[in-house]
């Protein structure tokens, strides 16, 4: 069976997506820890992040860089990334925007018109 991010990849869900290339798709969390937490996964669908072949290991992290430096360069903050690989059983890469409000695993209760106003700004 599918993953949800499988699903979001496919269209089957829908996401806020900032960012696509061959072989990874990056999109807004929807329990975010911070405005604009993005997830980065590959297309690849495998449980574990060290399970990636080769190609698609670099090619998560060099989604991963550019999204980062992206985020960074939009928004003005550093940006913490985190690899947890219990939550969903699809390899991926957390990416929050920091501010001062931040608190390590509280999430903020966002509103649609918010997602899309930070889709609408990270997206590239």
């Amino acid at each position: 069976m599918a993953s949800i991010f499988t699903k979001i990849i496919n269209g089957e869900i829908p996401s806020y997506k900032i960012y696509e290339d061959e072989k990874t798709y990056a999109f807004l969390d929807i329990n975010p820890e911070t405005k604009g937490h993005t997830l980065v996964v590959p297309k690849a669908e495998v449980d574990k992040i060290y399970e990636l072949s080769d190609e698609d290991w670099n090619a998560l992290w060099a989604s991963v860089k550019k999204v980062s430096q992206h985020m960074e360069e939009v928004t003005g903050r550093r940006v913490v990334m985190k690899v947890v690989g219990t939550d969903v059983p699809h390899a991926h890469v957390h990416l929050m925007p920091l501010d001062e409000t931040w608190e390590y695993g509280r999430t903020l209760q966002l509103k649609e018109d918010e997602f899309k106003s930070i889709r609408d700004k990270l997206a590239f």
